[in-house]
């Protein structure tokens, strides 16, 4: 699918009013703001996907963050989960800096794509099954114009959760049971592979759950398979 297309989908999402929960959480917490951002103007919008148009590898997390892209308008962006995991993703080489703090800051990605199961902030960052259900039918487009992805990089179980469902909708044959998730885990398919990190989350970093090098190890996998050096075995941890 062409960046027009894609861009197209983009304008859609941006104006759906869908869930009457997250869209009265957004829009509150873009009015009442955090104090260290009281001089910013939130987004307070559903958050569109953003990276390479022809990605090869695709990352899928949770839902905006409340402060973080509800604020900026950009996945994973202004918060400290995101900090990590642009981070992360300049060494990898797939990202032209190693920060991302605003859709204007320049930032590139490269041969990577950016996005999450839920569009909107949830309150609590839990949002409910039919918030998720509703959702999906925006990840269920992007995923189908994202026509080189390669390696899905699920970013948390909640991320691996509706990756598998999503590929369940679309015939792809899945090994069954569903494996547990777990860091590291790398499940292949017939034309693209699951491959799990634990979520950049402060939960997980703050507690040395998730460190630089486990993400890195994830990251190095996920490339090595877009490149078609697949090996084996899971990623390092």
């Amino acid at each position: 699918m062409s960046a027009e297309q894609l861009a197209k989908l983009t304008a859609d999402l941006i104006d759906c009013r869908l869930c009457p929960r997250l869209v009265e959480w957004r829009e509150e917490v873009a009015a009442v703001k955090r104090a260290a951002f009281s001089d910013q103007d939130y987004w307070g919008r559903p958050v569109p996907g953003f990276g390479d148009h022809e990605a090869q590898v695709v990352l899928v997390g949770l839902a905006p963050a409340a402060h973080g892209a509800n604020r900026t308008g950009r996945m994973f962006t202004g918060d400290r989960s995101g900090d990590w995991l642009y981070r992360a993703l300049h060494r990898a080489g797939l990202a032209t800096q190693q920060a991302s703090t605003a859709i204007d800051d320049g930032l590139e990605l490269i041969n990577a794509w950016v996005t999450s199961a839920v569009r909107c902030a949830p309150p609590g960052n839990k949002p409910l099954p039919v918030e998720r259900d509703n959702c999906s039918r925006w990840l269920e487009a992007e995923l189908a114009a994202l026509e080189r992805a390669a390696v899905y990089v699920c970013l948390g179980g909640f991320g691996y959760q509706a990756m598998w469902r999503h590929l369940a909708g679309t015939g792809v044959v899945l090994p069954r049971p569903r494996p547990k998730f777990g860091h590291g885990l790398e499940v292949p398919l017939d034309e693209t592979t699951l491959l799990c990190s634990y979520h950049p989350s402060q939960q997980n970093t703050f507690t040395g759950r998730l460190t630089e090098d486990m993400l890195d190890g994830v990251m190095k996998r996920a490339v090595a398979i877009a490149a078609g050096a697949v090996g084996n075995g899971p990623a390092p941890s």
